[in-house]
């Protein structure tokens, strides 16, 4: 199984995190599974950019992003050249190194 390597993150994961997940997973799915409480207000259907993340190492085994997908990534801070919605990505056969941005564009978000 791929293992996933999410770098630390002053609020989800202060001391980053590895993990396990299969192949085909969701990338939201399994950081939320492995305590890693990322935002996802649209409840992973690709309608927000609250859980963009940056794919660090891995991002060419990931599956391609949908044209819809690419227009969210349009909304979120932070945004790179290996952003990807992690409602949307699947892991695939290699490991990944997973950042979680600062910031979110969740205007919903409670504090």
């Amino acid at each position: 199984m791929p293992k996933i390597t999410v770098l630390p993150h002053e609020q989800l994961c202060p001391e980053g995190k590895t993990f396990e997940a299969r192949e085909g997973a969701s990338l939201a799915r399994a950081l939320l599974a492995n305590g890693i409480r990322i935002e996802h207000a649209c409840e992973f259907s690709g309608a927000c950019s609250t859980c963009h993340v940056i794919i660090r190492e891995g991002f060419d085994s990931l599956n391609e992003p949908e044209d819809e997908e690419l227009d969210r990534l349009d909304q979120a801070w932070g945004v790179t050249a290996v952003s990807r919605l992690s409602c949307q990505t699947k892991v695939g056969s290699e490991d990944l190194v997973v950042e979680i941005p600062k910031y979110s564009r969740n205007h919903a978000k409670e504090r």
